[in-house]
């Protein structure tokens, strides 16, 4: 299976998870929808304050600016921002004029900026190099009186800017990133809170499975308890309609059962009289095998219905205690043994008339073979429960297990048997759900499977 069939198998498989996802898809396009606008935003915000603040501190600067009589040019009073006079603070100012002394702002300690710059009477700017690394730089020329241009320059490290939008990334990032999780957290909150009835409703059904309850116990939202009522009315109505056909199969089972006895009877008088041997002989045949589907039929419909009805369960080893009991009347000359940790409680959510019935035919089959001694064995784990029934008997090949569990299959004429026993068994363990297999070995040994 691929890795997106695995995952489409997990999404379709829980309402849960589905809902996760549906909120981590919201907060993850919610939250970096909000990030990147304010980052945008934050951004332009910035920039363009730092480009009409040197606007307004070049512009300062030309106006702080006067030439004296021999041309040189002069601040009256110094930049109204003190970054200017701390040294390599990132903000910078030159003034230049040909012939005369430069002017630097006390901030600029070695190296300078580019007079080009400034190239018009209209303030330009651009990002040139400044003395720490790129920086934003501003200018303007103004005429001499002599002709020439002076230079005004100005500008501010593009580090500065940067370092303040990263600053405001970061601090954003963490705050939004503490968002998402909160986010996330109330979300899977609000999930569970949600869905916490239909949990209920699961474990209500668990236990109506295992045989704890008999219905769908518990209080449930508007939303539900219309389906709640509903499968409690189906399954009052499914448990009726099963008592009633074990009611009605052994009612027809017996209304059969009479008239056949009847014809049997009479076959058997007529099979004293020469002339009508061969005739009677055929009626008694058939009506033995007329018998032999009554009682196929019969425990079929008795294993059917009670397979799987809500609220029944066996107990272990109490289930087996009757059924030993029986087995030793029944089989006087057999030891019927039960083997050690074979007595620990133990829990199935199966009927226990079916499951007598299923363990009470592989014991008396087993003590019709054996030549002393019966075993049963139970061992419960994760997996399962396992209960297997061994005799000390010859056994069987393999070509006669595979026959065994046909109806009307004898392999000896002088034992008792209708040759239906492990027949009906087997179709009793396919109706609860267990699997039933005969192994050979020293005697045979019957294993009844349960996986849960």
């Amino acid at each position: 299976m691929s890795t997106w069939s695995t995952l489409s198998l997990k999404l379709t498989g829980s309402l849960r998870l589905r809902f996760l996802l549906a909120v981590m898809l919201w907060v993850i396009l919610g939250i970096g929808a909000i990030w990147w606008s304010a980052t945008s935003v934050f951004k332009a915000h910035v920039v363009q304050s730092y480009h009409e603040e040197l606007d307004v501190h070049v512009r300062e600067l030309g106006r702080l600016t006067r030439v004296t009589s021999d041309g040189q040019p002069e601040l009256t009073r110094p930049l109204s921002d003190p970054r200017y006079e701390a040294p390599l603070s990132g903000f910078y100012w030159q003034i230049t004029s040909p012939g005369k002394r430069t002017l630097r702002s006390a901030s600029l300690t070695h190296g300078g900026l580019d007079e080009h710059v400034a190239h018009s009477p209209e303030i330009t700017h651009e990002l040139d190099s400044g003395p720490t690394g790129p920086a934003i730089t501003y200018g303007f020329v103004r005429p001499r009186a002599d002709g020439k241009d002076i230079h005004f320059v100005i500008a501010t490290d593009q580090k500065e800017l940067d370092r303040l939008i990263d600053s405001f990334t970061y601090e954003l990032t963490i705050w939004l990133a503490v968002l998402a999780a909160l986010l996330l957290i109330t979300g899977v909150a609000i999930i569970s809170f949600g869905l916490r009835p239909l949990t209920h409703l699961a474990a209500a059904i668990a236990r109506l499975r295992a045989g704890k309850s008999e219905t769908l116990e518990g209080k449930y939202p508007t939303e539900i308890a219309p389906l709640v009522t509903d499968l409690n009315d189906y399954i009052r109505q499914n448990s009726e309609m099963i008592a009633r056909a074990r009611v009605q199969a052994g009612n027809l089972a017996h209304s059969l059962r009479t008239p056949l006895a009847v014809v049997l009877d009479e076959a058997e008088r007529l099979a004293e009289i020469e002339q009508s041997k061969a005739s009677a002989k055929v009626l008694i045949d058939q009506a033995r095998m007329m018998e032999q589907q009554i009682e196929f039929q019969l425990a079929r419909a008795r294993a059917s219905g009670g397979a799987r009805t809500p609220g029944t369960v066996s107990h272990f080893p109490e289930l087996l205690i009757p059924i030993l009991n029986a087995m030793r009347r029944l089989h006087p000359d057999k030891c019927f043994e039960l083997t050690d940790g074979s007595t620990k409680a133990i829990t199935i959510p199966i009927d226990p008339v079916d499951l007598s019935e299923l363990i009470s035919i592989l014991l008396d089959n087993a003590g019709k073979w054996a030549h002393h001694t019966v075993k049963i064995e139970i061992n419960s784990g994760r997996n399962g429960l396992k209960i297997e029934i061994h005799d000390d008997g010859d056994g069987m090949s393999s070509e006669q297990i595979a026959e065994a569990f046909n109806i009307g299959t004898r392999f000896d004429s002088e034992k008792p048997g209708s040759g239906l026993g492990l027949a009906i068994a087997k179709d009793i363990s396919e109706a609860i759900g267990a699997h039933l297999e005969l192994q050979p070995g020293k005697g045979l040994t019957a294993n009844i499977k349960f996986d849960y």
